[in-house]
C-alpha cells in the first residue's frame, strides 16, 4: 500500500543509519464509546519517518476483543499482526510477545529496511503483575551487523534499575564486545535517572551538543514534557535527532516518535 509522505519532518542522510523508536498504544486511543483504532493512521505515520530501523512498542499481534470492535468499521482491523500491517513494502518485520492479557497480549517489535538475522528474545519482568521483554534482532547495515535491542521497562523505578542490569547482562553474554549495538524504546524514566547505569553498561543517549532537551520530549503526545522515548547506542555517533510534532502526530498515539540519524564511529 502506498502511504502519503506528508508527516516526515527531516530526511535520512546519505550512508547513515536512521532510527526511529515509537510506542503506539496498541493502534487503539480513547475509552469506551470514544475509542478509535489509530492503526491505519500509524501506518502513514511510520512511513513517513523514513527509518531503516523502527523499533516499537506495545505492539499487538491479536486482540480479539477489539477485532470484534473495530470488525465493522470503515477500513476494519487488520487480518495480520501490527506489526507486519504497519511495515513498509520491502521491510522485514520482527516481533516476539511481551504481555498475555484475557482478550489478546502485546509486545515489542522491529521493522527493518536491512536484511535480519535470526530473533531473540530475553524475559526481564521484575514482578508479576508487569510482563516486559527484550526484543533482540540482529540487523546487516552496510555490511555492520547492528544488534538492535527493542525494550520497554517498568512503570516502579526500583524495577526499571533491576531491567537495566539485566539488559546489561543480557548483552554481555549475547553481543560481542566489537560488534554496533542499538537499544530503543520507552523506558519509562520519568525522573532521567537511567542515563548513568546505561552508561555504564558501554550505551551513550543519543543526543546532539548544544541541542535543547526539550526538543527530545515524547509523552504526553499532546503536550510533550517528559523524554521517555530513547534511543542508546554503542559504536555509533549521533548527528540529528527530531520528534514529529503537530495535531496528526498527537492524535494516534499517546507517545510521539523519537528520530535519530547516526554515522560508524
Amino acid at each position: 500500500m502506498k502511504r502519503h509522505p506528508s508527516l516526515a519532518d527531516t530526511t535520512g542522510l546519505a550512508g547513515g543509519l536512521r532510527v526511529a523508536t515509537y510506542n503506539i498504544h496498541k493502534g487503539v486511543r480513547g475509552v469506551g464509546p470514544r475509542k478509535r483504532l489509530e492503526i491505519h493512521n500509524l501506518g502513514l505515520g511510520i512511513e513517513a519517518l523514513d527509518a531503516d530501523l523502527v523499533f516499537l512498542q506495545e505492539v499487538r499481534s491479536f486482540h480479539h476483543r477489539d477485532a470484534r470492535q473495530f470488525d465493522r468499521t470503515w477500513f476494519g482491523w487488520p487480518r495480520e499482526g501490527q506489526a507486519e500491517f504497519l511495515a513498509p513494502e520491502g521491510y522485514e518485520v520482527a516481533y516476539r510477545t511481551n504481555a498475555v492479557t484475557r482478550h489478546g497480549e502485546h509486545g515489542n517489535a522491529l521493522l527493518s529496511r536491512w536484511p535480519i538475522g535470526d530473533i531473540g528474545h530475553h524475559d526481564v519482568s521484575d514482578h508479576r503483575f508487569e510482563q516486559r521483554g527484550l526484543l533482540h534482532v540482529p540487523v546487516t547495515w552496510n555490511g555492520v551487523r547492528v544488534h538492535a535491542v527493542v525494550a520497554h521497562l517498568g512503570l516502579m523505578h526500583s524495577s526499571r534499575v533491576r531491567q537495566v542490569e539485566r539488559l546489561a547482562e543480557f548483552i554481555t553474554a549475547h553481543v560481542p564486545q566489537r560488534e554496533t549495538l542499538v537499544v530503543a524504546g520507552d523506558f519509562n524514566d520519568w525522573g532521567e535517572k537511567l542515563d548513568a547505569p546505561m552508561r555504564a553498561a558501554g550505551l551513550a543517549r543519543a543526543t546532539v551538543e548544544g541541542s535543547a532537551a526539550a526538543r527530545l520530549n515524547t509523552f504526553p503526545s499532546r503536550v510533550p514534557v517528559f523524554s521517555l522515548d530513547r534511543i542508546y547506542t554503542r559504536g555509533l555517533r549521533c548527528v540529528a535527532t527530531s520528534v514529529p510534532r503537530g495535531n496528526a502526530w498527537a492524535r494516534m498515539s499517546d507517545h510521539l516518535p523519537l528520530v535519530a540519524e547516526f554515522v560508524a564511529e
